[in-house]
């Protein structure tokens, strides 16, 4: 019996802007819709209906230089509760190990690096050959790039642990990535501070809270002008994962 062909993925749609209100620092957009991902999955259709909650909002922080936007509630709890686990079940976690003056040390978090299959990567010295699209990690990735408009052929995953756990200031600003990288973090699991600080200024800070099933968008110049991090922390905290989405080239 022949078996039915995986269902294409849908059209690229942009959310819908319903408002717009300025408040101190931070412009705040509504946004509504609802986007649905249908996959075959060994012969059986599975449907996945993503719809912002009523109170769902995007949160587009005004910085200098940058271009980030921040929705709270993008997956509703019952499915980054769901999706917390299957991620963490089917995901090759891995100790990377690096280098730095003439030190070898573990990376303070687990990783895993998943794509399509020519989409390598390297950061850190760490070089990654990309593992195939899971089912969970696809579902998110469909889902994401309904909201961003943007297609991306791979996803970086970060396990931390605890409060130990952590990754230290950055930019993702790797060649591979190009000039303007559009870079989608799914957080799923305990909250983690997100911090931000430009490169050449300094003053100009900024720090905001990640919570289960929460995304956040960064576009354009920002890499180019601010980095970030995720802390550790001395405070108890239990097990985070970091998905972030991304476009590398494959020339």
């Amino acid at each position: 019996m022949q078996q039915p062909q995986p269902l294409a993925r849908l059209p690229l749609a942009e959310p819908i802007a319903v408002g717009l209100v300025r408040e101190n620092d931070i412009e705040e957009r509504s946004v509504g819709g609802i986007g649905r991902n249908v996959r075959s999955m060994s012969g059986r259709e599975r449907m996945f209906e993503f719809i912002h909650e009523a109170s769902s909002a995007a949160l587009v922080l005004d910085l200098p230089d940058a271009d980030v936007t921040f929705v709270r509630r993008f997956l509703s709890s019952r499915d980054a509760d769901r999706l917390v686990d299957e991620v963490t079940d089917t995901t090759p976690w891995r100790q990377e190990v690096i280098r730095l003056y003439g030190r070898e040390s573990p990376v303070p978090r687990l990783t895993a690096w998943h794509g399509d299959p020519n989409a390598v990567y390297a950061y850190s010295n760490i070089a990654m050959d990309p593992e195939p699209w899971s089912a969970p990690l696809g579902e998110i990735r469909d889902l994401v790039e309904i909201e961003t408009g943007v297609r991306f052929n791979s996803v970086l995953c970060n396990l931390y642990r605890n409060g130990r756990d952590g990754v230290a200031w950055h930019s993702d600003d790797e060649a591979e990535l190009g000039g303007r990288p559009v870079i989608a973090s799914i957080s799923l699991g305990d909250t983690r501070t997100f911090q931000l600080r430009h490169r050449t200024r300094p003053d100009l800070r900024h720090q905001i809270d990640l919570p289960h099933g929460s995304l956040l968008i960064m576009r354009g110049p920002t890499q180019h002008h601010w980095k970030h991090q995720v802390p550790k922390t001395a405070r108890p905290v239990g097990a985070r994962i970091n998905l972030t989405y991304r476009t590398v080239s494959t020339a």
